[in-house]
């Protein structure tokens, strides 16, 4: 059977793509519209405009995300087991179940690692933040609870979407045509360019809504792009070695250490 027939179109790998991130969207909306102070939203605007302005936002750069993942990565060899599959369900089961437990394991000792690596810069930090933005100022369990579904799904699904899928397929695939031949692979120099871009800018992307809460320092904006920085290179290096799905599954797993951690902050609070 040739690439072609085993490779669905264009316009199937974007669609389906585009479908997997939209629960996420949906997700953050919701939150929107059901926690925000009456007081917060801006003037001119009403709470359901804007969740669904936010919703809508998000959906653009989704778009835009998908349609560069669905151009590039399949031609760079970042695979996705669902957008790329021809298949029936059982065989994208036991594919998505070969990558699951590495996936969980990394996404866990992340979601560790920065915690501990956010305790560490604590100390540069904390005149500006008096207490970590891992979770909120107040939180109360409902809080933690209702940001859940926007921990998994939204940062999970849509932010690999957008970060893995979108960004670093399309740097991999410029990087490749700028210092490759056609007929080779991306070296792993590119990839790992591409990988170190994408985080960075994963990192860069988290500093506007930090910016809501707090004084942006020199301090904070590195605690805040480093941190995210470390975790994008883990779920970018999963894309390439492994699959999308493995990036997606980790970064959800990577919350879990986090979503303890605003718990355990309720209780001492």
């Amino acid at each position: 059977m040739s690439l072609a027939a085993k490779t669905p179109s264009f316009r199937k790998r974007f669609g389906v793509a585009l479908l997997l991130g939209i629960p996420g969207i949906v997700a953050l909306a919701g939150y929107i519209y059901f926690t925000t102070p009456a007081a917060a939203v801006p003037p001119g605007l009403s709470l359901p405009l804007l969740a669904l302005s936010a919703g809508v936002n998000s959906v653009l750069f989704l778009g835009i995300a998908c349609l560069l993942g669905a151009f590039a990565a399949s031609s760079v060899g970042l695979e996705s087991i669902i957008i790329g599959s021809t298949g029936g369900g059982a065989g994208i089961r036991r594919r998505l179940r070969n990558d699951a437990g590495l996936a969980v394991g990394i996404g866990i000792v992340g979601g560790v690692l920065i915690v501990v690596l956010d305790a560490a810069m604590m100390p540069f930090v904390s005149q500006d933040l008096p207490q970590s933005v891992i979770g909120a100022t107040r939180p109360t369990v409902l809080d933690v609870v209702a940001y859940v579904p926007v921990r998994l799904l939204y940062g999970g699904i849509t932010e690999e979407l957008l970060l893995r899928f979108g960004l670093m397929s399309i740097l991999v695939f410029v990087g490749w045509r700028l210092t490759g031949r056609r007929a080779d692979g991306p070296q792993a120099a590119v990839v790992w360019a591409a990988i170190l871009i994408a985080a960075f800018l994963f990192g860069l992307g988290h500093l506007p809504a930090l910016a809501q809460s707090v004084a942006l320092t020199p301090a904070l904006i590195v605690r805040t792009v480093l941190l995210n920085a470390v975790a994008g290179v883990l779920f970018g290096w999963l894309y390439w070695r492994r699959t999308l799905e493995a990036a997606m599954v980790a970064h959800a797993s990577f919350h879990v250490p986090l979503i303890v951690l605003s718990l355990v902050q309720v209780a001492l609070l």
